[in-house]
């Protein structure tokens, strides 16, 4: 988490942008392999947003601070030439993701007889309608489940070169334009088109993409050792305020289902559909506005700051510079786990060490990509 609010920021790397990065990508791998009593803790039961968009919006942050700088310094073509090596590596990892997943799923079924992995994530469309499958997925017109993320995230990467150029001239213009996609992609249920399946992506670009925006925003005003949000007391008093509504709304279902009937009736006298649901396709305004309180509410106080330079943290900040490699294996492990699942059923013994386990080989990995030794070239 960059400075959207907090004391003055330096240019250097926020500590707190490796350490959150990093507890989103343990708590999506907790998710990513469902039905285990670790899910229980993980943030989605205590707001409206979960891990997902934390995660975007500390990439359009990371985004913003590694890219601003080539624009500032009239060097866009570098820049541009950075962030379209990056997205390509990202769509190859995900087709590698996707590849593996489906071999997971296949072993299940072939030497463990177990063929429910087939049924599920959107694997079954192999089977069904080989060839339209064989198109959708590198075209990224079909998504398996728990895939979905990178597909998104290179599509908000290329966002990245247009909106840093406009946002070193007119930010409040740039923020201004992609609220108004946002709200139009969730007034008109626009979306990116899938195939070979009817509807569209289950993380919808251009409803996803105003968190990106306002991540990378606040990116380059770190970079530039400002803040994008100042520190207003009353502002942290309202954010603090809506996270503890938000609390006490997922855990007392008699509130949750009185405050549910006054978005209903708010809907039902013309309130924009966007604003009173809570889908995480068009990411609407419920969910959006507790992952901003959040960061707010988080950056604002020195203590954050200061209990991510602890060697607690250290592992998490690991985790979180490393964030590429790490959740491509986390989610080739979240898949091996529920084919593991699916034959030997519910033990929590079993899922917490796999849980662990997980968790541990990601540290390994990210571990090696940070301190193993580079190899030096040899002139000739």
């Amino acid at each position: 988490m960059s400075d959207m609010i907090g004391s003055r920021a330096t240019a250097d790397r926020d500590p707190r942008l490796d350490v959150f990065r990093g507890l989103a990508l343990v708590m999506i791998f907790i998710n990513h392999a469902p039905r285990n009593w670790l899910e229980n803790l993980t943030n989605r039961n205590f707001g409206f947003s979960d891990a997902a968009e934390g995660f975007v919006l500390m990439s359009g942050i990371a985004a913003g601070i590694a890219y601003s700088g080539y624009f500032r310094r009239a060097d866009p073509l570098t820049g541009i030439a950075r962030v379209l090596r990056r997205v390509w590596t990202i769509y190859q990892v995900h087709i590698l993701i996707t590849v593996v997943a489906l071999a997971i799923a296949a072993a299940a079924a072939l030497w463990f007889g177990a063929p429910d992995m087939m049924r599920k994530h959107g694997i079954w469309v192999l089977v069904k309608d080989p060839l339209g499958f064989l198109i959708g997925v590198p075209l990224l017109g079909h998504q398996l489940g728990y895939v979905n993320i990178l597909p998104l995230y290179l599509v908000l990467l290329l966002l990245v070169p247009p909106v840093i150029w406009g946002a070193l001239r007119w930010p409040l213009v740039v923020l201004g334009l992609s609220i108004a996609v946002w709200l139009a992609a969730g007034l008109l249920r626009v979306n990116f088109p899938n195939y070979p399946q009817q509807g569209g992506w289950f993380l919808n670009p251009l409803s996803w993409q105003l968190l990106f925006v306002i991540g990378l925003l606040t990116g380059i005003a770190h970079k530039a050792a400002e803040r994008f949000v100042p520190v207003l007391p009353w502002l942290q008093w309202l954010t603090g305020g809506f996270l503890l509504l938000s609390l006490v709304w997922m855990q007392w279902p008699d509130f949750a289902s009185f405050m549910r009937g006054g978005l209903k009736a708010a809907q039902d006298a013309g309130a924009p559909w966007v604003m009173t649901s809570f889908s995480k396709t068009y990411l609407s305004a419920p969910r959006l506005l507790h992952i901003l309180a959040l960061a707010y509410f988080l950056s604002s106080f020195a203590a954050v700051r200061r209990a991510c330079h602890l060697g607690v943290t250290a592992p998490l900040a690991l985790l979180g510079r490393q964030a590429l490699p790490v959740f491509a294996l986390g989610t080739v492990l979240a898949f091996a786990i529920q084919a593991v699942k699916t034959v030997t059923g519910q033990d929590v013994v079993l899922d917490t060490l796999m849980i662990a386990g997980g968790v541990l080989a990601q540290l390994g990995l990210a571990a090696a990509k940070q301190y193993w030794p580079k190899p030096r070239a040899v002139l000739p």
